[in-house]
């Protein structure tokens, strides 16, 4: 399966949650920031709470929050809460065993793909929400100016 927007949705909510760590928001507010549908959000929101990354109190005053710091969480940490399997897709059914080419290339396609990802899931690693919180805020002094 290749990467969906689930990612996209659940970093954005995240850093949307960011903003105000200590104020519940509910799934319309994160949906209107997104423009998106609420039924999408709290689906990718419920994916997060099932991995310790942000919790929901229904009723009055309640809504979703960060479960812990915005410097805790990183972008691999919402990506491998929202996405399955492999960035890259890879055959849906065997080649050729027949064919030279056929033979080996899930192996080799196996090997170059499987870095890739590595490399990617590296790379989300090291940025947090908190940074993309402070980018935001950085990209709006420079707008107001």
């Amino acid at each position: 399966m290749a990467l969906s927007s689930r990612s996209a949705v659940a970093i954005h909510g995240l850093t949307f949650l960011a903003r105000r760590e200590d104020t519940p928001m509910t799934s319309a507010e994160i949906a209107d920031s997104l423009a998106s549908n609420p039924v999408l959000v709290r689906r990718v929101l419920g994916a997060l709470r099932d991995a310790g990354i942000v919790w929901s109190a229904e009723g009055r005053g309640g809504g979703w929050r960060l479960a812990r710091p915005a410097r805790e969480i990183t972008l691999l940490d919402a990506y491998t809460a929202v996405e399955e399997g492999p960035v890259l897709a890879r055959h849906s059914h065997p080649p050729s065993d027949a064919c030279a080419v056929g033979r080996h290339m899930m192996s080799l396609l196996e090997t170059e793909f499987r870095e890739a990802e590595r490399a990617l899931e590296e790379r989300l690693d090291r940025t947090t929400i908190a940074d993309l919180h402070q980018e935001v805020l950085n990209r709006e002094r420079e707008l107001a100016r």
